[in-house]
């Protein structure tokens, strides 16, 4: 009889065997040993400075925007194998349902941080954080915020119910920020991560050293960590605080980010009666979120806070649809909840579950008949439904079953089931089910501080809402509290998080040099030739172009209100102008004199200038009259070239000031502009 495989372990680019038989790992629906796990003889120091001295210097040479391409390609091609994975991840028991959540979850939100980053990130190695900081009364002294990557290694240790999805969450934002990462998966389903590891390897898209894997234990890993480096945890609070008191983290400030217990709730509001949509999307989320994953899931709801009115009605509704769900091996016909990833785990539950119902009654049956399995050798536990008349007992608050369990709790009225939710100590996520809105503003208002994520549910947003237990890439994921404190995902705040934010002073020459984006007040280059007329190859921050004067005439201002139909009466109404006190007199349109500085700077000839795509942060600082007279500046603030394509954006900064030199308006102008020109032919 063949030995089970011993997972290895990808070290300073080589695949390590531990050097004994390691742990034994069971199929979750079977019982037999899937594979055998240890790290044993594996050198931690040596992975830790291959990080740090290969995988972080090869990746702050990539942009963003090429980090994002390595990642789309990859995302792309682990999604070909996607069959070979959804095979193995039965093994830990997972349905297909289940094994989309975790395996096309993962690979989509590889995609969705690729092409986030594509759109809000620049062509760059830094990041300018926020608008620059006037320091002194003349001009010459200034600050900028900006980020730039840590010099050391995210380490990611991962729990056992998303193999998959748990460590590519992780890894896309540390990836994105130019930090090198160490995956370390739960052992019980590192099997499957294995599996998706070795075709990142194989694809040879990633630099070497920015992604390692280590199978087996973490220990010592933690123990030599600095302030460069961080920590990502998805597992119990208890080894969180374990974790987060070892002495190098705690001595070197290292950043560490848990995902720890929650008592997730889902609240039903007291409009949602039997006869409305609304109960019945309660009941359905309910029972997704008890099933989906066997419950195994850290934003699967376990307290269902409704009105007590409608106690019973819950409880018939969903104890019904629970007994239509089919549990056993995933791909046996009708299936739709799997097993628990191990038998531990089931007995795990189990005690979690007893704990329980010394508070609570279970209203479902304790046992089911297990379709295309044993239930003797695979860790089945039929969904399981408990209710609590109880509202002093502390353990539906304080006991977490995770598995196919929940625990209806009554409420009486919306500020009661707010302080119930809070009973959880914090939680990743809560939903509240109704179309009322004055309800809905107060369960938010009152329980968001203790949410990182909040669902309002109703009729309206059904078919697109993607459900109470779905984290988004562009959305936190995290929560206060016994949820961990952490943030994960949040789109580009999971990326900055990667990132050390520099205060950075000087004059505004070197701030621009610095932050490749002028800044008013650096130098301005005016030689001869319209910047309109040079592409990407040629132009330069810094490039300007000034034009005007142009005399404002009443006949202008009246021109524009009868060709626009802007008659307000501050441009046509000499009396009603001259009483408001910000005019004083008939003033002109601010439309118009951002039409009339576009006519100014413009160069109208077919050029490298595609197309002018926006404006942004236009503001009208000093009223214009009759007889005034405007110039406008045009400068190239940032050029940001888009890879894949034959052109890229162009900021312009402009300003339109008076014959005082006041500025009367100050606007960027967003323009898409030619890498070459004449552009480059096809032969």
């Amino acid at each position: 009889m063949t030995s089970a495989p011993l997972l290895e372990s990808y070290v300073a680019g080589r695949w390590f065997a531990a050097s004994d038989e390691g742990a034994r790992v069971a199929d979750a629906v079977t019982g037999e040993t899937v594979a055998r796990v240890s790290s044993t003889g594996l050198d931690v120091p040596a992975m830790l400075d291959h990080a740090r001295s290969v995988g972080g210097p090869a990746l702050r040479e990539l942009t963003f925007h090429q980090r994002a391409g390595l990642l789309k390609q990859l995302a792309l091609k682990l999604m070909a194998d996607k069959d070979e994975f959804y095979a193995i991840s039965r093994r830990t028991g997972a349905t297909d349902r289940d094994s989309a959540v975790d395996i096309d979850g993962g690979f989509g939100t590889v995609l969705s941080y690729a092409s986030k980053a594509k759109r809000e990130l620049p062509d760059d190695v830094t990041v300018l954080d926020g608008a620059v900081e006037p320091l002194g009364k003349r001009g010459t002294f200034a600050g900028q915020h900006i980020w730039t990557p840590l010099r050391g290694v995210a380490v990611q240790i991962n729990a056992f119910n998303f193999p998959v999805w748990g460590f590519l969450e992780k890894l896309a934002p540390a990836f994105l920020a130019g930090v090198p990462s160490i995956v370390k998966p739960a052992s019980q389903t590192a099997y499957l991560t294995e599996a998706v590891f070795r075709r990142i390897v194989e694809s040879g898209l990633l630099p070497e050293g920015s992604v390692q894997l280590l199978a087996g234990s973490a220990s010592g890993v933690l123990d030599q960590l600095g302030g460069q480096d961080l920590v990502f945890f998805t597992g119990s609070a208890s080894t969180a605080r374990k974790l987060r008191s070892t002495p190098s983290v705690v001595a070197n400030s290292v950043r560490f980010s848990a995902e720890a217990d929650s008592l997730n709730c889902a609240v039903l509001g007291p409009d949602a009666t039997p006869d409305t949509p609304e109960f019945e999307l309660f009941v359905k989320q309910l029972v997704t979120e008890m099933t989906v994953k066997a419950g195994q899931k850290c934003t699967a709801i376990r307290r269902a806070l409704v009105p007590r009115e409608l106690a019973d009605d819950v409880v018939e509704a969903t104890r019904a649809k629970l007994a239509e769900v089919v549990v056993g091996a995933p791909g046996a016909e009708g299936v739709r909840m799997g097993a628990l990833a191990s038998i531990d785990q089931r007995q795990e539950v189990l005690r979690a579950v007893k704990a329980l119902r010394g508070v609570a009654e279970l209203v479902t049956p304790e046992e089911v008949e297990i379709v295309g399995a044993d239930k003797d050798r695979g860790a089945f536990l039929p969904p399981m439904l408990l209710r609590c008349d109880d509202l002093s007992a502390s353990e539906p608050h304080d006991v977490e079953a995770f598995g196919p369990v929940s625990t209806v709790l009554p409420y009486d009225g919306v500020a009661h089931a707010v302080e119930l939710a809070a009973r959880g100590q914090g939680s990743l996520v809560g939903s509240i089910v109704t179309h009322d809105e004055a309800v809905a503003r107060e369960f938010v208002l009152g329980a968001a501080h203790a949410h990182g994520r909040i669902l309002v549910l109703d009729r309206d947003d059904a078919k697109e809402n993607t459900g109470h237990g779905s984290p988004l890439p562009v959305l936190v994921h995290g929560g206060p509290g016994r949820a961990g404190g952490g943030e994960e995902l949040g789109g580009i705040r999971g990326v900055l998080h990667h990132m050390q934010r520099t205060a950075v002073q000087g004059s505004p020459d070197m701030l621009t040099a610095i932050g490749g984006r002028w800044v008013t007040g650096a130098r301005r280059t005016d030689d001869g030739v319209h910047p309109f007329r040079k592409s990407l190859a040629e132009l330069r921050i810094g490039d300007s172009v000034t034009a005007g004067p142009r005399a404002v005439t009443l006949a202008d201002i009246e021109h524009f209100a009868e060709f626009t139909g802007d008659t307000f009466y501050a441009h046509m109404d000499e009396a009603a102008a001259a009483a408001n006190p910000l005019f004083g007199g008939r003033v002109a349109h601010g439309y118009l004199i951002v039409s009339w500085a576009a006519g100014l700077f413009v160069d109208p000839d077919p050029g490298p200038v595609l197309a002018n795509y926006g404006v942004d942060n236009l503001r009208f600082l000093t009223p214009v009259k009759p007889g005034e007279e405007l110039t406008v500046t045009l400068t190239a603030k940032q050029i940001s070239p888009r890879g894949g394509a034959d052109h890229g954006e162009v900021r312009w900064d402009a300003v339109v000031v008076n014959a005082e030199g006041n500025p009367v308006a100050t606007y960027d102008v967003l323009t898409m502009v030619a890498k070459t020109w004449p552009p480059a032919t096809t032969a």
